[in-house]
């Protein structure tokens, strides 16, 4: 689905900058990045160098990159963690290991650039976790949700108990876990595991076409939906406003906005149109 020759406009990575195992290739299309899992023969499972690869990659992305998109090669996006990594881990293994996942996610849901994720095949486990600590998600229709850890005597550990009853809700999660429930493309869309539901072979190129948008946008304007609306979805009401008001008022500000309002007001920029 995804093909091999680089695209016009792609910008080679100095090959210094970060060093990632093969489950993983990074490139560069103009302002925006395409982070492909290559683990294909195993369901892109994350074992632990992929994990790290995440997160040395989210620690130091080139600085022109304004967004990124997050693809599994192959008929699957993610088939979450490789157990083969954990089988004979104790307590403290088992408790740093899901720290190093937490910290590799937290630096993509909580990075300077939004995150899209194209899901297709499965998505479960620590897949659907990874999809989760992303911005925008599109499926394609082959997409399937699970958390298959209550089958198996495990417990969520990489950031999913946090992240996706954001996005399905507690009840809908914690019956996931206890009934081994899956969620096809359309269900899933409904319950919320996706924002996008396009046509099969088109997830990739529509997220790298959002993603080219997203580039676009004021960076403060990023930051404050990144950043500030998920602070103030959790705080206490009050607290939320007064965050809501502070990081409206600097948005306006900023010389970018005020470009942007002048052109809107100048008839230079366009309105918004039914969808």
């Amino acid at each position: 689905m995804f093909q091999t020759a680089q695209p016009k406009g792609t910008i080679a990575v100095p090959p210094l900058a970060v060093t990632l195992p093969p489950s993983l290739s990074f490139e560069m299309q103009e302002e925006v990045a395409v982070l492909r899992l290559t683990r294909a023969h195993k369901r892109n499972a994350l074992d632990d160098a992929t994990i790290e690869g995440i997160a040395a990659r989210f620690a130091s992305l080139p600085a022109e990159v304004r967004a990124v998109v997050i693809h599994g090669e192959g008929a699957h996006f993610c088939a979450g963690l490789d157990l083969s990594a954990v089988t004979e881990n104790d307590a403290t293994a088992g408790l740093f290991h899901s720290r190093t996942w937490h910290q590799a996610f937290d630096l993509i849901e909580s990075g300077r650039v939004p995150v899209i994720a194209v899901l297709h095949g499965a998505v479960i486990g620590g897949g659907l976790e990874l999809a989760a600590a992303c911005h925008i998600r599109i499926a394609e229709p082959s997409a399937y949700y699970a958390l298959p850890e209550g089958q198996r005597g495990l417990f969520v550990g990489g950031g999913g108990s946090v992240r996706v009853p954001r996005l399905i809700g507690t009840a809908r999660m914690l019956d996931m876990m206890l009934t081994g429930r899956t969620y096809g493309a359309e269900d899933g869309m409904v319950a919320g595991f996706a924002q996008y539901l396009v046509e099969a072979g088109t997830g990739l190129e529509r997220a790298i076409a959002m993603a080219r948008h997203v580039a676009t946008l004021a960076p403060l304007s990023v930051f404050a939906a990144l950043h500030a609306l998920p602070r103030i979805a959790d705080a206490e009401p009050r607290t939320g406003l007064l965050l809501e008001s502070l990081m409206a008022a600097i948005a306006a500000a900023d010389q970018d906005a005020k470009d942007r309002l002048r052109a809107f007001l100048d008839k230079r920029a366009g309105k918004v149109a039914p969808p």
